[in-house]
């Protein structure tokens, strides 16, 4: 995308101005290897999937979209809608429960990704994770390490739990294991389970004890 496009760069010109420029590009192989991804963690879960993209005035994701459209003839069993970006990132705040799987572009996907993280109301809420094409990769808190409160006891350890079930899912196809780890979280925040940014007063270790419990109960 446009993170990685040539050319790129900043130049100066005949009138001694500079201009910054950026090149957006997606080959259709690069877009036929993700559109295979999406459809594939889609079959997972709810068997949607949201296309997003600027189709309406870039043309490289006019390609995106045409694209989406021949590889999703071949997973029948998954419904695929397509979004603009400006409309995916209202729906997002306005409905999120409407979307299962979004798949869209680098720059598209940094800003929106972002934003649905907030809708937790703690990105101490939200695992993520990295993969290859062979579902293998790194799983992690979308907020990465947050080395500023380590060792303070006060990071919320439910994106690490959680980012384990996504890995059990996603990599190990064990599906039935990470849905008790999911429930097992589910059941703490129903019992009023909550840290510091969450509005609560539990210490890291004493979630994840929390976590433990449930889990042995599931």
């Amino acid at each position: 995308g446009i993170y990685f496009g040539e050319p790129r760069g900043i130049r100066t010109l005949e009138n001694g101005e500079r201009e910054g420029y950026n090149t957006y590009v997606y080959n259709e192989s690069e877009i036929r290897r993700i559109a295979h991804l999406a459809f594939s963690l889609a079959r997972k879960r709810d068997k949607r999937v949201c296309s997003v993209d600027k189709a309406n005035v870039l043309e490289v994701t006019m390609l995106w979209r045409e694209v989406m459209d021949e590889v999703g003839s071949q997973y029948p069993d998954v419904e695929l809608s397509h979004m603009y970006v400006d409309n995916a990132a209202m729906q997002l705040l306005r409905a999120p429960k409407q979307f299962d799987v979004l798949v869209t572009g680098n720059m598209f996907g940094d800003i929106l990704s972002d934003a649905a993280a907030m809708l937790t109301g703690s990105i101490g809420m939200l695992p993520s994770a990295s993969l290859n094409s062979n579902n293998r990769g790194m799983y992690e808190p979308i907020h990465g390490s947050a080395p500023d409160i380590a060792g303070k006891g006060v990071a919320n350890p439910l994106a690490t739990i959680l980012s384990v079930a996504m890995m059990l899912r996603y990599s190990l196809n064990q599906g039935e294991l990470a849905g008790k780890v999911e429930s097992a979280v589910r059941k703490v925040l129903a019992n009023g389970g909550r840290t510091a940014d969450l509005g609560g007063s539990m210490s890291t270790a004493a979630m994840g004890d929390a976590v433990l419990d449930a889990l042995k109960s599931i």
